[in-house]
């Protein structure tokens, strides 16, 4: 073979490995990212995280409102970016978006003249995730909420159905004064049970809700999250780790002042004629006709949100496909069997597609 043979082989060789080489990187090329987008009119904070930004798209819409996940070190969700784009966001109000917008000094002032409202806050979600799959050069994404997060996922997937692939809704919020009302009943049941003087003193005093200081709203929080502590496995403290890069006092700050501001809006307090931007939701009114696939995922063990009221909704929700899961060692939050069974679901859902 002549030497012209010869090198015309090695540069065909040399040319066919480095496009394959380059295909494949091109195929599986890495994404880690965390900045600021305008959505809504402000800067609010996202995170986009995966192996393969051609994986499929979650979207986790975190609870509080204003108790966000980008902070932490990503434990709970461990080993997920090698098959998915993980997307966090601050949301309106809450984490680095609230410090990107709000002055250092927070006072009743703001408050009043800056009401957080659910329908701004979908317009800010339906925007986020438009942004997203532009972004990503893809067509839908699964979307998962928890708690406040179940509220404004519901509302999303009802205003822009077509850009979900799924909804995964966990300790799903049906009715807020209906949940708030079962949740007082019950922790009030279990006081009396166990001889629990102090909580007993402390429901006793309250009286059943609705209240008109968020103080209350807290008080009675506060009771409930004990006697689920009691009745569930935890979560690994490892989860709740602040990343290096958001374990600074400027972020502290907007984190805290973020969750004292959505906290407000969110109940409501009469003092400053600040209304509870949940009072009118009831998904058993206008949350029962759905055109994506929905998957509720429930702690046994939830006092806020119950299987006494989001199993009886489930049950009248007309979607194209759906499934109730009961976790039985969960109670509200997250835990190794909440996680595992998102997993699950959200795999059961691509190999259908």
């Amino acid at each position: 073979m002549s030497n012209i043979k010869i090198n015309s082989i090695s540069c065909l060789f040399t040319l066919f490995f480095f496009m394959s080489t380059a295909l494949l990187w091109a195929q599986s090329e890495s994404i880690n990212e965390e900045r600021f987008v305008s959505i809504g009119g402000i800067e609010q904070w996202i995170t986009i995280k995966g192996d393969d930004k051609s994986n499929p798209i979650i979207l986790f819409l975190h609870g509080g409102p204003g108790s966000t996940l980008s902070q932490f070190d990503n434990n709970m969700y461990a080993g997920w970016e090698k098959d998915f784009v993980l997307v966090n966001w601050d949301q309106r109000g809450a984490g680095k978006t609230f410090g990107r917008s709000a002055p250092s000094d927070i006072n009743e002032e703001y408050y009043v003249e800056n009401p957080l409202k659910v329908e701004q806050m979908t317009k800010d979600g339906v925007e986020l995730t438009r942004y997203i799959l532009d972004y990503l050069d893809s067509q839908k994404l699964i979307l998962v909420g928890t708690s406040w997060g179940s509220i404004l996922g519901m509302k999303m997937i009802l205003d822009s159905p077509e850009i979900f692939d799924a909804y995964l809704g966990h300790a799903q919020v049906v009715n807020f004064s209906r949940n708030i009302d079962y949740a007082y009943n019950k922790v009030h049941e279990l006081a009396i049970e166990s001889e629990d003087l102090i909580s007993l003193d402390v429901l006793d005093s309250l009286g059943e809700p609705p209240y008109d200081d968020a103080r209350s709203y807290g008080q009675l929080l506060r009771i409930v999250k004990k006697y689920e502590r009691d009745r569930s496995i935890p979560a690994p403290d490892a989860w709740w780790e602040i990343a290096a890069q958001y374990d600074n006092d400027k972020d502290r700050k907007a984190r805290n002042d973020g969750d004292d501001y959505s906290f407000i809006n969110f109940v409501g307090h009469a003092k400053l004629g600040i209304e509870s931007m949940v009072s009118a939701i009831d998904f058993d009114k206008d949350g029962l006709v759905i055109e994506v696939p929905v998957y509720l995922i429930q702690g046994e063990q939830d006092i806020l949100t119950s299987k006494e009221l989001t199993k009886p909704y489930f049950d009248k929700i007309q979607a194209p496909k759906k499934e109730y899961f009961l976790v039985p060692d969960a109670a509200h939050g997250h835990n190794q069997s909440i996680v595992d069974k998102q997993l699950a679901v959200i795999n059961q859902i691509l190999s259908q597609k």
